[in-house]
């Protein structure tokens, strides 16, 4: 590239030199910048790269000029700092319901704010995350952006939704529901991104797992009012929603095991993931082992009443029994 074209887009290499090779603690001098025009093919008066600078600077960029003894220019103010850069990485990187090929996209894409230094910090600081847990479903961001447009829209979907199910004496297996839903909200709790939503057969809230649904189709229909299925009358309230919906659990992971009814596997997979570890297997029952944290799991075990029995740890169970004795005295029984 050569002449007056050069020379206009000069000022747009001297920014992304900025912006790829400079930070606080690595400024780039004038010498420098003009090595690297250099490399792009490009002509590198020291006298032009300060008068490109200003304009980038007038503009608005933020570009820090260091003082005696470290001269030289830096990007100051990025997209995202390191900080938050790790913050974003993390939570992409631990979101089961993002797939692997879109983790790594999103990631690249948030590094892109930090300068080559940066990435490698960023890259140093990496937190471990299981990725054993990660969707598979591809076809997610559509699935988002559909239900997305469909709630600005106020209009009802079509989807498909995958259930897993587990029968007498069988393996897990897939089911493909088709429902025509009201949708409300997207939220985002314990790794998973739910829609809810209402089925018009029934006058409540329903969720589903984002990562469950696909071949989302918007149809012509108005959503029902949300006040006619809930008591929200405004808009959705999300932290109500979660205070009563799903239980948050602390404390340090123990294993557990559990024997559960078939009729609840799949609020067994919704809980412990779809590749749970099942020990054992009778025509009516699984028992499944896992770590969780006993803070909590009690609560979430006794919901379910008798379709669930604590094998172990002890203390588990012992809580769990306890509770339940203290249920029938409240009730003037046993």
């Amino acid at each position: 590239m050569a002449g007056n074209s050069g020379s206009k887009v000069k000022v747009l290499h001297i920014y992304d030199i900025l912006r790829e090779l400079s930070d606080e603690e690595h400024p780039l001098t004038a010498a420098a910048l003009a090595a690297e025009l250099t490399k792009r093919g490009l002509s590198a008066e020291r006298k032009a790269i300060y008068s490109n600078i200003d304009l980038l600077i007038d503009y608005g960029y933020d570009i820090i000029k260091n003082p005696p003894p470290y001269k030289g220019y830096y990007l100051g103010e990025r997209d995202f700092q390191l900080a938050e850069a790790r913050l974003l990485v993390d939570a992409v990187e631990s979101a089961q319901f993002i797939t692997e090929t879109k983790t790594a996209e999103l990631v690249e894409k948030i590094e892109r704010s930090l300068s080559v230094y940066q990435r490698e910090s960023l890259r140093l600081q990496q937190v471990y995350i299981d990725h054993r847990n990660k969707n598979t479903n591809e076809t997610i961001y559509y699935v988002i952006d559909a239900l997305l447009c469909a709630i600005q829209a106020g209009k009802k979907v079509r989807l498909h939704y995958l259930k897993r199910s587990i029968e007498a004496g069988e393996r897990p297996k897939n089911e493909d529901h088709i429902y025509a839903v009201s949708p409300y909200a997207l939220i985002w709790v314990q790794d998973h991104y739910y829609l809810v939503c209402n089925n018009a057969k029934y006058n409540n809230l329903m969720h589903l797992r984002i990562d469950r649904i696909s071949k989302v189709t918007q149809l012509d229909e108005t959503s029902r009012p949300l006040s006619e299925v809930s008591k929200y009358k405004g808009s959705f309230d999300a932290a109500d929603y979660l205070s009563t919906k799903f239980n948050m659990f602390s404390g340090e992971p123990v294993r557990v095991k559990i024997k559960c009814k078939n009729d609840v596997w799949q609020i067994v997979a919704d809980r412990f993931g779809d590749n749970v570890l099942i020990t054992e297997r009778t025509d009516d029952t699984f028992t499944i082992s896992a770590n969780a944290t006993i803070s909590g799991l009690d609560a979430w075990i006794m919901q379910w009443g008798d379709s669930m029995e604590v094998v172990e740890p002890k203390e588990l169970r012992d809580i769990v029994v306890n509770k339940a004795k203290d249920m029938l005295k409240a009730y003037g029984e046993g």
